[in-house]
């Protein structure tokens, strides 16, 4: 059996843990990492069961972003293969970008250059108290190349976004929770245990919404304020017509939690 570099663990209630599991390279990116991770998000993507996904890192780090050791190889593939290369990386950030489930990073430790773009296109970000995001490509004669700059500007405004990137200043936890990169600190080597308790929240929310919720405001970035609200109303009327919907109308009614079955 090949080794696992992405660990997947069902959590119960809909929810699954990835775990990136090179703890003794801080959770760097190589190949093997890379497809193993491809093939745990597109599982994901089309399982109708799952409600909530979790990734985090094994050991002291979230993910150190890619091997060093490997950047050289990665130069002598020649520019066009790096371009397949990165669209590879790309296509993985934006599918969790996209799926229609809510995406929560549980970041213990650093989360630095592609281990932070990773971070970066989930929904949330469980952040330890002692975290370091940093985006260190400057540093080494690169920029962020896998959403680092497009997503990251978006989140913290494009002065910290310079800041970052730039002159590759890093952001403590404290300073994520106020720029809103971070949704929750959690005290040191609970950073799991906290985003389990925010996938319980959101387990408790009718998932068909959550899903329409996260298409609509991903698209309301990218688009004009009518476009916004026409593809606001053609979501609802989606919605309108699920069982969940009718479901959780009834329950309010009757006074009782609603029992959601993502129809």
């Amino acid at each position: 059996m090949s080794e696992r570099f992405v660990l997947e663990t069902d959590q119960g209630d809909g929810i699954r843990l990835l775990t990136l599991n090179r703890p003794d390279k801080l959770n760097a990116w190589h190949a093997p990492m890379r497809r193993q991770l491809r093939d745990a998000v597109e599982g994901a993507a089309t399982d109708n069961g799952l409600r909530v996904l979790i990734i985090t890192g094994a050991g002291r780090a979230f993910s150190a972003g890619e091997d060093v050791s490997g950047m050289a190889g990665l130069a002598e593939i020649g520019t066009r293969g790096f371009r397949a290369i990165a669209r590879q990386i790309h296509e993985v950030f934006d599918l969790i970008e996209n799926i229609e489930i809510p995406v929560i990073a549980a970041i213990n430790g650093v989360a630095a250059g592609g281990g932070l773009e990773l971070a970066l296109s989930c929904d949330f970000r469980v952040v330890s108290e002692d975290a370091r995001l940093v985006m260190p490509e400057a540093k080494v004669g690169l920029i962020p190349g896998s959403g680092g700059c497009s997503r990251l500007v978006r989140h913290v405004g494009l002065g910290r976004a310079k800041e970052m990137v730039m002159l590759g200043r890093p952001l403590d936890a404290t300073t994520a929770k106020a720029t809103g990169l971070a949704t929750e600190i959690a005290p040191a080597g609970k950073t799991v245990e906290v985003a389990l308790e925010l996938a319980a929240e959101l387990g408790r929310v009718a998932p068909l919404a959550l899903g329409m919720a996260k298409l609509v405001l991903n698209s309301c970035t990218d688009v004009d304020a009518e476009t916004g609200r026409r593809l606001e109303r053609l979501g609802q009327s989606v919605l309108k017509s699920t069982d969940d919907h009718k479901e959780a109308s009834q329950a309010f009614l009757e006074k009782r939690p609603p029992v959601f079955t993502a129809r």
